[in-house]
């Protein structure tokens, strides 16, 4: 097994979880590097978790959540799931997750029987082909070496999802101001099996990666900019139709807002043939400490 292969599968071992009640399930948590668990980590645990609980032939389509508190490396974090309604096409759960007694995170998501009905889309913006576009890795190299070893190290590491940002990567310490619109191509780094579910939250999990950033950009600022307190208050997501996040999508992300120390930010998530798979939303806390702003 490559080192990459082996990555990405302990991605999928972290996200399958471990069932310990009926409806109480437990995850274990990963260190990134960052003193707190990664958002995207307890998004796609909670979403395995009530996908865990759902009929089998309903697909989620839809999940609301709330980032409460900061959640640790150091202990598991235990989901307790809500079996809201079972409908005649609709089926909806809720999710809490818990760490040393306190709910840190809680999740609605929504599931559907597979329907027919009206189609139409956003077109695909134009965007160079993944293999023409450096790795994440590739970009933080420039820069790389001013980082403490910590971040230099998760910075340049081998990740479970190749991201391939279309623009250059600001240099995070001297960023300059530039419209609040991000594209990037991302996919898993090796094969996964044909289970949709799968797809849907190591898609959840990838959604959360250098989302709420995209609003810092117009102000010349960045998360490593002193004095700056940058975390996820709230992520949505509506998936639209079947996909797999084992081949290329394209990440298109812009911010149309922030202001009481808040941004917002959309995303729209496309086939490498353009079609629309899924569109997701945040807001999140900028706030920069000792400046006024």
């Amino acid at each position: 097994m490559s080192a990459t292969s082996k990555i990405l599968d302990e991605l999928v071992g972290l996200l399958a979880l471990e069932k310990i009640e009926e409806n109480l399930f437990r995850g274990q948590s990963q260190d990134l590097g960052w003193g707190t668990l990664f958002g995207g980590h307890v998004l796609g645990q909670a979403l395995s978790a009530a996908v865990r609980t759902a009929p089998a032939d309903r697909h989620v389509h839809s999940l609301h959540a709330y980032f409460l508190r900061p959640g640790r490396v150091d202990i598991p974090v235990v989901y307790n799931v809500d079996r809201i309604r079972d409908g005649s096409s609709f089926t909806t759960r809720r999710v809490v997750a818990i760490q040393a007694g306190q709910a840190i995170f809680n999740l609605a998501a929504s599931f559907q029987k597979l329907e027919s009905g009206f189609e139409h889309q956003d077109p695909m913006p134009e965007a160079p082909p993944p293999e023409s576009v450096p790795t994440e890795q590739e970009r933080a190299k420039v820069f790389a070496h001013r980082l403490p070893k910590v971040l230099r190290d998760r910075a340049l590491a081998q990740h479970p999802f190749e991201l391939r940002p279309v623009a250059d990567l600001d240099d995070p310490f001297v960023p300059k101001p530039k419209p609040p619109k991000r594209m990037v191509w991302l996919k898993t780094v090796g094969k996964l099996p044909d289970d949709q579910a799968l797809h849907a939250y190591l898609l959840a999990y990838a959604s959360d990666h250098g989302f709420i950033t995209t609003s810092l950009l117009p102000h010349g600022v960045s998360w490593l900019t002193p004095g700056m307190q940058v975390a996820s208050l709230d992520h949505v997501m509506w998936f639209h139709r079947p996909f797999r996040v084992d081949e290329w999508l394209l990440y298109v992300i812009d911010s149309p807002a922030a202001t009481g120390a808040r941004g917002l930010v959309r995303g729209q998530i496309f086939t490498r043939e353009g079609l629309l798979v899924a569109s997701s939303a945040q807001e999140g806390l900028i706030r920069q400490h000792g400046t006024g702003v």
